[in-house]
C-alpha cells in the first residue's frame, strides 16, 4: 500500500471527446474468457469526492483529479455471470446462446473446478487491474495524467459507494487529470531497474 506523490491541477478538466475515447479503454481491455468480472466507478460528485478523500490518507489527487475512478471487482462469479456473457454474445454476435452451450460449459468447469476456483475475488481482481493498466496506458497516450491509489480504506469507500452488500468490492482508484506544473516529481528521473533486469531472455 502507498501513497501517490503526484500533484493534480484542479483548474484543468479533461475535455468531453478525450473522456469519452479514454472512457472505451476499460470496455475493451481483454478478461480471462472475456468474463469482464469488473466495474468502474467514476465519481464525480464533490462531497462524495471529500468523503473518499478521508478515506484516502487525505490525499488531495482525489479532490483535485478531474475525474476520479474507483477500480471495483467482482466478489464471486457464478453461472450467472457466464450466462449474461453469452447473452451479450449472443447480442453482439447474431449467434444463439444455445449454440454455445459447449462454450459455456467450459466457463462453469473452470469456475468450478479450474485453478481460478480457489480465489474467485483474487481472479477478478487480476482482470480488473488488467483493464486498469490499458486505462492508464490509453490517458498517457491522450496526453493525460494518472495517479492510481491502493492507499485508501477499502471499508471506507464501499460504506461511501453503498457496495457493502453488493456483488462488486473495492480493490484500487485512480485520479484522472493533468499533472500540476510545479509538481516536482513530474520533472525527476523516474527510478526503474535496468532493462536487462525487468526482461529475462532466455
Amino acid at each position: 500500500m502507498a501513497l501517490c506523490h503526484k500533484r493534480i491541477d484542479p483548474t484543468r478538466t479533461i475535455p468531453d471527446a478525450d473522456w469519452q475515447a479514454l472512457a472505451q479503454s476499460p470496455v475493451l481491455a481483454p478478461s480471462s474468457f472475456g468474463l469482464q468480472p469488473r466495474k468502474f466507478v467514476v465519481v464525480d460528485d464533490p462531497n462524495l469526492r471529500a468523503e473518499l478523500r478521508q478515506q484516502s490518507w487525505n490525499q488531495s489527487q482525489v479532490t483535485d483529479a478531474s475525474k476520479y475512478v474507483v477500480c471495483t471487482a467482482l466478489r464471486t462469479t457464478t453461472a450467472h455471470d457466464v450466462d449474461r456473457h453469452l447473452q451479450r454474445a449472443s447480442a453482439v454476435r447474431g449467434t444463439p446462446v444455445a449454440a454455445m452451450a459447449g462454450y459455456g460449459k467450459v466457463f462453469d468447469d473452470f469456475l468450478v473446478k479450474g485453478w481460478a476456483a480457489k480465489d474467485l475475488f483474487g481472479w477478478s481482481a487480476r482482470q480488473a487491474y488488467l483493464a486498469l493498466g490499458q486505462f492508464m496506458t490509453g490517458a498517457a497516450l491522450l496526453g493525460i495524467d494518472t495517479c492510481p491509489l491502493e492507499g485508501i480504506d477499502a471499508n471506507g469507500y464501499e460504506r461511501a459507494l453503498s457496495l457493502h452488500g453488493s456483488r462488486y468490492a473495492t480493490l484500487c482508484a485512480c485520479a484522472v487529470g493533468y499533472r500540476a506544473a510545479d509538481d516536482r516529481y513530474g520533472r525527476a528521473p523516474k527510478v526503474r531497474f535496468a532493462l536487462d533486469e525487468v526482461i529475462e531472455r532466455r
